[in-house]
């Protein structure tokens, strides 16, 4: 199977000159701010969200080449997910992320804080800048669906009575809207007519679905060195993700460990015996399956290319972490 970067292959370029692009973009501006920013964007992820958003760009253009607001659209997307990891480590009190010191652990708090905020209001006027109000709506909701998702995993903490569709709705919100608007934002940009953008929409939502499905399995079956944190910290955090929320329906039991916050010793190894000892891994296995299939056949119609090839085999890749 493919490693990410073979993927993205085809955008390899773009994908340099986007970080480039990026570093002056925020170069403007505070110091503190812009190194804060310049720490991020060093910090060597894997591009998956403007790489997606690259592919789809030049898959659907007339001569597969790209034009400046395409261009500009993925920066956009890096920035708002990146802008968005700041805040998630804030609040999940995270020291790294992949590998690398997290923003508030070598500034403080009030600088990540800021330093996410920095990011949002950068992408919101580069996005305005587009001069194209669809592009602005649907990518201002990505902004609202982040925040509503954080908002969303804290409320229903330690929650067992939370039901799939709150899981799925938060998963849709803090993973699968930002690939699913940027995926359609690329094709309004083409000027593809309404049936095809809801493919292009499609795609990036079960797209993103079946990645967030498959993280969540990772937490479960996953070591330490392989999650870049430690394992079962959803769990332990009290986030209930698939697996815990298929094990609570086949083991009763599981309730009353997750209720008490496993307060007492032993609480959460229990706890991960029972969700690893039932049907709760192989039943999200198969949801994500599901995803991943529905994301392929929504760009059936792209025509044949070297990026339409690299976006269908997206998802094949993300389901092949599981193995």
């Amino acid at each position: 199977m493919s490693t990410v970067a073979e993927l993205l292959q085809p955008v390899e370029a773009d994908l340099d000159a986007l970080l480039a692009d990026l570093r002056s973009l925020i170069g403007a501006g505070h110091p503190i701010l812009q190194a804060a920013a310049e720490h991020l964007f060093a910090a060597g992820g894997k591009r998956i969200r403007p790489g997606i958003v690259l592919l789809l760009s030049r898959a659907i253009s007339h001569d597969g080449e790209l034009s400046p607001r395409h261009r500009r659209l993925a920066e956009i997307t890096e920035m708002i997910h990146t802008a968005s990891l700041v805040h998630d480590d804030v609040v999940d009190g995270a020291d790294t992320r992949r590998g690398v010191a997290t923003v508030h652990s070598r500034f403080n708090h009030r600088v990540a804080v800021l330093a996410g905020d920095f990011l949002f209001a950068q992408a919101s006027w580069h996005l305005a800048n587009l001069d194209d109000l669809e592009v602005v709506k649907l990518l201002s909701r990505v902004i609202m669906d982040l925040a509503d998702g954080e908002v969303k995993q804290g409320l229903f903490r330690y929650d067992t009575g939370q039901s799939f569709e709150t899981y799925l709705e938060k998963s849709y919100c803090k993973t699968a809207s930002l690939i699913a608007n940027s995926a359609r934002a690329a094709g309004v940009l083409s000027g593809l007519p309404p049936s095809q953008l809801d493919d292009l929409y499609r795609f990036g939502r079960q797209l993103g679905l079946a990645f967030q499905v498959v993280d969540d399995i990772l937490d479960f079956t996953g070591s330490d060195l392989q999650l870049g944190k430690p394992a079962a910290s959803d769990l332990a955090s009290g986030y209930l993700t698939a697996p815990a929320l298929f094990a609570l329906e086949e083991r009763p039991a599981l309730a009353g460990l997750i209720e008490r916050e496993f307060c007492e010793d032993g609480d959460l190894e229990q706890a991960l015996a029972l969700v690893r000892g039932c049907e709760a891994i192989p039943r999200s296995r198969l949801l994500a399956e599901e995803f991943t299939r529905e994301a392929h056949g929504a760009i059936e119609w792209l025509p044949a290319s070297e990026p339409r090839s690299a976006l269908r085999a997206l998802p094949e890749f993300v389901l092949s972490r599981l193995y």
